[in-house]
């Protein structure tokens, strides 16, 4: 980073970013792309891009763009939100239900559907995977219905490397796809957003707009372009996370098999627990009223046999307790996270 060749990337641009926008560019099928400060600005930047003011667009409930960009689609962006259930398995639409949202012309007061936003992997479903024929299938009834995709790819590349298949295979078809290069892939800042040439350039305007512009990027795109080179070690991410969710089911907690690094804990007591595993010294967080422990490049082996130990077997449900609101178990994803295995 320290040695990076720098430019200006608001007025004439800045070397080692557009080198690392190229790069993003070719790895998703893409014809040009954006770096922005956050996946939140990306996608933010996509959806403002898309959606004319009272314009309503879907995605599947729980997406990020819903619960966790503070309500930026609607105030920014001027779209009305349509959440869909998961119809098609964790995180999933099926492409039937894409066609029955998409509705219908109708007269000219009538709510107009013209954006379908995915995410792969999906957080709040515990990073489920969705598979490249899922996903060209769902992309296939969006374009017959005339809706435009936009897909939340934050962690596209844990999707990747858990299928076995280049990140562009999971790209196919959509307007614009938004990669985080923090997410795993250890950066410390940064996300792009990706699409068609004449997207870039409305999308450089808008960063401008929302206050992303940069001076000397390459400061930060040259963490970008060593993360990249980082993308075949997700797999020892989604190893580690399956040993641990192995390893609290023996301790007798809630968990399933996760498909990437996240590892979700369905608990009677969910304050309770996150305070329990922080004074046993384990970092964690919460998602979708569940417990979320992480995977991550600075854990070992060892870490994860110490967060075991450290949490123990699950204590039984006290009187009065309430039962966690889903039998359904949990499954596994990717963010980077402090040094046990509890991310943000």
């Amino acid at each position: 980073m320290a040695a990076a060749e720098v430019g200006d990337d608001v007025l004439d641009g800045d070397p080692t970013m557009r080198e690392l926008e190229g790069r993003v560019a070719g790895l998703l099928g893409a014809g040009d792309a954006l770096w922005t400060p956050s996946g939140s600005m990306g996608n933010l930047i996509a959806l403002m891009h898309h959606l004319d003011r009272g314009d309503a667009f879907l995605a599947p409930t729980g997406a990020h763009v819903l619960d966790a960009e503070l309500g930026t689609a609607a105030w920014l962006a001027g779209g009305m939100p349509r959440p869909m259930d998961h119809d098609a398995g964790p995180g999933k639409v099926s492409p039937a239900a894409v066609r029955r949202a998409a509705g219908s012309t109708g007269p000219y007061y009538t709510l107009r559907t013209t954006l379908l936003c995915l995410e792969n992997t999906h957080n709040a479903a515990g990073g489920a995977v969705t598979a490249p024929e899922e996903h060209a299938a769902v992309v296939a009834a969006a374009r017959g219905a005339k809706l435009r995709v936009h897909l939340d790819g934050a962690r596209l590349w844990h999707a990747a490397v858990a299928l076995g298949v280049p990140p562009g295979a999971l790209t196919v078809g959509v307007d614009t796809v938004q990669v985080c290069l923090s997410k795993g892939l250890g950066a410390p800042v940064g996300s792009v957003v990706a699409g068609s040439a004449e997207f870039v350039e409305e999308a450089r305007r808008l960063r401008k707009m929302l206050g992303g512009g940069v001076r000397q990027g390459g400061v930060l795109a040259a963490a970008g372009l060593v993360a990249l080179d980082r993308m075949d070690r997700l797999s020892e991410d989604h190893e580690r996370a399956r040993t641990l969710a192995a390893g609290l089911r023996e301790r007798g907690w809630l968990v399933g098999v996760p498909e990437t690094n996240i590892v979700l804990v369905a608990v009677a007591d969910l304050d309770g627990t996150i305070r329990r595993f922080a004074d046993a010294g384990v970092r964690a967080s919460t998602m979708a009223g569940q417990v979320r422990l992480m995977t991550h490049a600075d854990l070992t082996d060892a870490d994860v046999t110490a967060a075991l130990e450290r949490i123990g077997p699950v204590e039984p449900t006290r009187p009065g307790a309430t039962a966690p609101a889903s039998g359904r178990a949990a499954r596994l994803r990717g963010d980077r996270a402090p040094a046990h295995p509890a991310g943000s």
